[in-house]
């Protein structure tokens, strides 16, 4: 005799079916052809195993693999959570400060997770094997693009130089060549790009353009201006809005700052340049770009401060 649980599971499989179409009994029988479920199977573990390929004979080049492709596997966390505050229809404060203190989280871990790189590899490899990746840099990570994409209005990412010349009416592709990190692969007296920039944008500028259509609206800045006046002033979602804006602008760029400053000024002068062939240290430091996702939250002092108190 079926039990009243198994009656009720079975009525909501017919419910299911009914509503995709789907012939009840076919469903079913599938089931007896499918094989249990492994954790390695479910995590396609000997995929994400083959994916470390090293270009030198250098040991630690497999540390500096790993550890990136963990970031882009976090990245892609963050973005999740921020696709899920762009899509809300009803956005309530408790779900969206819930969602900024775990993208939070996320990057709290990826900052203390820059001592496995700044104690985890020899010097002296890593200034070897680095050279066999050029023109390849970080700062070619896409999806660290587009969580600032998603994250505040595109004004607070555009070179502070520039932007009294752009507005919303500007065209994203020209917003695109005047935001800061252009900076890094650009020479703007004579507008020429390094093939760090050309490359990246030969791969990704259709799709940030797209994306940044997609988020003008649906950023974390604009759907929180969205929100009621009063929903505005809660002091527990404007705590858990600075968190976020100071632990990826400040914190986790002085992680990174830190990290490169240890392999890459440790046998020769400040002056040496990135992987990518950038000026990695005004391009790296917060208090040189300042960039500040929400910038109304904070006090003038406070901008006018932004990456100061960090120096070490």
């Amino acid at each position: 005799m079926k039990s009243d649980s198994t009656k009720e599971i079975i009525k909501k499989i017919d419910e299911k079916c009914n509503s995709l179409g789907l012939d009840k009994n076919n469903h079913l029988e599938g089931l007896l052809h499918t094989k249990p479920i492994t954790y390695w199977d479910y995590i396609q573990l000997n995929s994400l195993l083959g994916l470390q390929i090293q270009k030198t004979n250098y040991k630690d080049e497999m540390v500096f693999i790993v550890y990136h492709q963990i970031n882009e596997l976090i990245f892609k966390m963050i973005l999740w959570e921020l696709q899920q505050v762009a899509e809300e229809t009803i956005l309530k404060v408790s779900f969206f400060e819930e969602k900024l203190m775990r993208i939070s989280r996320y990057f709290d871990m990826l900052t203390s997770s820059f001592i496995i790189m700044q104690e985890g590899m020899d010097v002296a490899q890593y200034n070897k094997f680095r050279h066999a990746l050029a023109p390849g840099s970080g700062f070619q990570s896409a999806q660290y693009r587009k969580i600032e994409f998603a994250s505040t209005e595109l004004i607070n990412l555009i070179d502070p130089r520039y932007r009294k010349t752009i507005d919303r009416d500007t065209p994203f592709e020209h917003a695109l060549e005047h935001l800061y990190w252009q900076a890094a692969g650009k020479d703007y007296k004579t507008n020429n790009k390094s093939i760090l920039l050309t490359s990246f944008e030969s791969e990704y500028k259709e799709e940030f353009i797209t994306f940044m259509k997609v988020y003008n609206t649906k950023n974390l800045w604009s759907r929180f201006k969205d929100l009621p006046s009063l929903k505005r002033k809660n002091k527990s979602l404007i705590k858990a809005m600075r968190h976020y804006d100071y632990t990826v602008n400040i914190k986790w760029v002085k992680g990174h700052y830190n990290a490169a400053k240890h392999y890459i000024s440790s046998n020769s002068n400040n002056e040496i340049e990135g992987t990518g062939g950038s000026n990695w240290q005004k391009y790296m430091h917060p208090k040189y770009q300042k960039r500040i996702f929400f910038p109304e939250l904070w006090s003038s002092k406070e901008k006018d401060n932004w990456g100061h108190e960090v120096e070490n």
